[in-house]
Formats: structure tokens, sequence, C-alpha cells
């Protein structure tokens, strides 16, 4: 690969599992941290993510938002590590599912909770609560792995957003929840990852900044 990586990020953000992730592609990159407020609203960045939010990642003249695209992008460009099941795989179904279910409806529901303004389960994409957790939790439970029999970029972001969302008290601590979490927030890379973006914090906290970190 020639074309450079380069993250934009903030080590109180949700950029903390795309480190992860481009962590575990073994690829060289540059992360660029991205402050909040003037920052990530500079003319600059927002020539880059429009929303003016991190992270977003720059490949040649390539950019990519939003952590479960990032995820998916960077599978792909490392085959040999098989963080994507192959093109031709029946798993690639699940891999897919998983992946926007988290990052679609679980994210949506958790959201519109926080704000106290759940939509009607008959029109809003996420259903019933019930219905979400229940289905997510059916997908984990007595799992590693969610698309055949090996470590995927959907593991890694489920893993990551359960991890964050029971932290902060969005999601009740489910055995299974905990267990596919833990089963996963181990490895080498996202503890490499997490211990470059907890050496950050003291250099770009800010107590103004919203509260809402990484996933």
């Amino acid at each position: 690969m020639t074309e450079a990586l380069i993250l934009y990020t903030h080590p109180m953000s949700r950029g903390r599992v795309a480190r992860w992730m481009i962590e575990e592609t073994g690829l060289p990159y540059e992360a660029r941290i991205v402050d909040y407020g003037t920052g990530m609203k500079s003319p600059d960045y927002l020539a880059i993510n429009p929303m003016g939010k991190v992270p977003a990642l720059r490949h040649g003249d390539a950019v990519v938002t939003e952590n479960a695209a990032i995820c998916a992008y960077l599978a792909e460009l490392v085959p040999e590590r098989r963080l994507a099941p192959p093109e031709d795989s029946p798993e690639r179904a699940a891999y897919f599912r998983w992946l926007f279910f988290m990052a679609g409806p679980v994210e949506a529901l958790l959201t519109a909770k926080d704000a106290g303004a759940l939509g009607k389960p008959s029109t809003a994409g996420y259903g019933s609560e019930d219905d979400l957790l229940r289905t997510l939790e059916q997908a984990v439970e007595g799992r590693t792995y969610l698309a055949g029999e090996r470590f995927t970029a959907v593991d890694l972001y489920v893993a990551a957003c359960l991890g964050y969302y029971m932290r902060i008290g969005a999601l009740a601590p489910r055995p299974a929840f905990v267990a596919f979490a833990q089963a996963h927030m181990s490895r080498p890379a996202a503890l490499r990852a997490m211990e470059i973006d907890n050496a950050l914090v003291p250099q770009h906290s800010n107590p103004n900044m919203p509260a809402a970190a990484a996933a």
C-alpha cells in the first residue's frame, strides 16, 4: 500500500475504535488529534468531514467517516489478515448484518433513549427496546465470533460498542454482553490503542467537551 493512512481523532472520542482497528491491520498510519470546538469546526477539518466530528480516515484522496465504515474499509485493505470474511464466503452475511445492526438500530435507540425521545416501535427503525436488546443478546450469547470461527472487524466493533455503552450505563451489563466485550478488548491491538489514547488524554482534555467519549 503506497497511499498514506491518516486518522483524524481525539483520545476522548469514538476515534478510539478506529485506532484499535488500524492497530489490528498492522498498517502504518499518522494520527492527527483534532480538538473539540474550534478544531473540529475549522474550515480545514470541515473540508474533510463536513459533520465536524471524529473519527475520519483519509487514505490518499479517499475519505471514510463513521466507525463501522472505517472498520469495514480497513479490513478490506489487508485481506491476508482475514479481518473480513472472503467475498465468496456465506459468513459475509452475518459480518455485515451485525456490523450495521450495532451502528444503526442499537446506537439510534440508545441515543434516543438518552434524549428521552424514543420513537414508536411501529415506525422507528430500531423497533422496541425489548426486541432490540433480546436480538443483540441472542447474537452474542455463547459466542466469541459473530462471522465464522475467527476474529473479524465486526467482533471489534460490537465489542467496543458494548464495552462503552455498559461503561457509561446506557446498557445493562448482561452476562452475554460482558463476556463478548471482554473476549476481545484484551487483544494486543486493543491494548496498544488504549495505551496510546490514554497517554494523550491529559494533553487534550477539556472540561467543556461533550460527555460522550469513545465507544
